[in-house]
């Protein structure tokens, strides 16, 4: 077969593969199935164990694809994080996702060395390795099945799943350095994690600085460019933080928090490209990993891979969880759901590749064992949260997902949908529509105000935090943003 013909016969597959997905994620919702997992027996249906067969068995193109899905899915995770949700959990969410990590990666390691029968450092790096919850399986769950908790569950779950890889990411390392290194020691992870945590946090926090004054000033002709520009800025974010000695991770979430936190233009826009490129990502990382995996090694290793999973669900990530929530106000009920939502996904199954990719001894045991847990993790877990959370008491009403506005520029040429936010003590904020005189060409199409969605009449008062939704050209913009987001009286 010729290069073209390959190339089509790959685009042929992928095609066949992405749509296939989408029928899962169908399923997902109807039969109450998480995607994640779906897609991940996609990959191994389509692998050569399956019907499929490809034969996929790369695991350092594996481990490429994981890291750059991760970092994509990451900065949506931080994109669609508002920080007046996560800034009362700030401190609750850095002990779980330093302490909780490091606990359940202690715990789960010693059970694993003595289940498996593998050297302690063996065990702790499987502990490592299956530490910290995924950020891509939570989102997915609580987001794409409308799951609804009650108080600061929820940003606390999602602040936890997306700032704990860099965690389970330094310890895997560090681990990974003393199995192959006999000359190291326990004492050096210290310097390096807080080197990881120190360079990630600073080199994620002035990119997205950057990036925000950039994107507002850049004036770009064509509205296309704006998401390319911000691809372009995750990939700066992650491998600057990385080449620095930072956690790349890290980086890019702080980039996407900030970023979504941040008075952007474009930004609603913005927000569903990424969120489309998260599922692509996401859809993508998990076929690969699926592909990876030959479902007969890891049938061989289930029995004992179950007891590592349970002592990781019933005893590792609990102990963990209550120990990091000591100081905090959560009391036990909520420690408790919060113990269950300790979901594993692609990030424990990018990470076991790294002992593959090194060759160390136990690296294929230590791979199947953690595919084999995330597969439990996601089935028990995964299906079980809106139980648990009814029965724990702390469920509320499913969030209702944003509308999806219909693309309306072209009622305007030249003008784009607009979504700003009203600063409390600026011009707009108390004032009626009709009294602010908006410029010429500029409609207000739609006001939120917390859950309610409305047109905006002429008579209707604005209020600091209302976020509306205008139609207006660029040159009409800066006049918005004073009368909107300047602490400035009515004339």
């Amino acid at each position: 077969m010729n290069s073209a013909g390959d190339i089509e016969s790959v685009l042929l597959v992928a095609a066949a593969l992405l749509i296939l997905a989408m029928a899962a994620s169908k399923a997902s919702g109807r039969f109450g199935i998480p995607a994640v997992l779906l897609f991940l027996v996609l990959g191994m249906l389509a692998g050569s164990d399956g019907p499929g067969g490809i034969e996929f068995d790369d695991f350092d193109v594996a481990q490429s694809v994981g890291i750059v899905a991760l970092a994509y899915i990451l900065f949506s995770g931080g994109l669609d994080t508002r920080w007046i949700d996560v800034r009362p959990v700030l401190g609750a969410a850095a002990s779980l996702a330093t302490v909780g990590v490091a606990l359940t990666a202690l715990i789960t390691g010693l059970a694993a060395m003595l289940i498996l029968d593998v050297p302690f450092e063996v065990g702790l790096l499987l502990g490592a390795i299956v530490s910290s919850t995924d950020a891509a399986a939570v989102f997915s769950i609580l987001r794409s099945r409308g799951v609804g908790l009650r108080g600061r569950l929820r940003p606390l779950l999602e602040l936890e799943s997306g700032s704990n890889d860099p965690m389970a990411v330094f310890l895997t390392i560090g681990f990974l350095e003393l199995v192959t290194d006999d000359a190291s020691s326990p004492l050096t992870l210290a310097p390096l994690f807080a080197q990881q945590m120190a360079v990630g946090g600073f080199v994620g926090y002035a990119i997205a600085r950057l990036a925000v004054v950039g994107t507002n000033r850049i004036r770009l002709d064509y509205i296309g460019l704006y998401p390319v520009l911000t691809i372009a800025v995750v990939a700066l974010a992650y491998a600057a933080a990385a080449l620095l000695g930072g956690s790349g991770f890290l980086a890019v979430y702080i980039v996407g928090l900030v970023f979504g936190n941040s008075k952007v233009v474009h930004r609603a826009s913005l927000m569903r490209f990424h969120d489309a490129i998260a599922w692509i990502m996401q859809i993508g990382m998990f076929l690969v990993l699926g592909l990876l995996v030959f479902p007969s090694d890891v049938v061989e290793v289930a029995a004992r891979a179950l007891a590592v999973a349970a002592v990781l669900v019933v005893v590792a990530r609990p102990v963990a969880t209550f120990v990091a929530l000591g100081f905090s106000t959560f009391g036990t009920r909520e420690r408790l759901l919060v113990s269950w939502v300790g979901l594993r996904g692609a990030v424990p199954i990018v990470l076991a590749t790294y002992p593959r990719v090194e060759d160390v001894e136990h690296a294929d045991l230590v791979f199947n064992t953690v595919f084999f847990i995330v597969i439990v993790s996601v089935l028990v877990q995964g299906t079980s949260i809106p139980l648990v959370a009814r029965f724990l008491r702390l469920d509320a009403p499913p969030t209702r997902p944003e509308p999806t506005l219909p693309d309306v520029a072209d009622v305007m040429p030249g003008s784009t949908l607009q979504e700003l936010e009203i600063s409390p003590g600026s011009a707009a904020d108390g004032a009626a529509l009709l009294e602010l005189r908006l410029p010429g060409g500029v409609l207000a199409v739609l006001l939120t105000r917390g859950d309610a969605y409305f047109v905006p009449q002429g008579s209707t008062v604005l209020r600091g935090g209302d976020r509306v939704l205008v139609l207006a050209d660029s040159r009409s913009l800066p006049a918005l943003l004073r009368l909107f987001q300047d602490g400035r009286e009515v004339s």
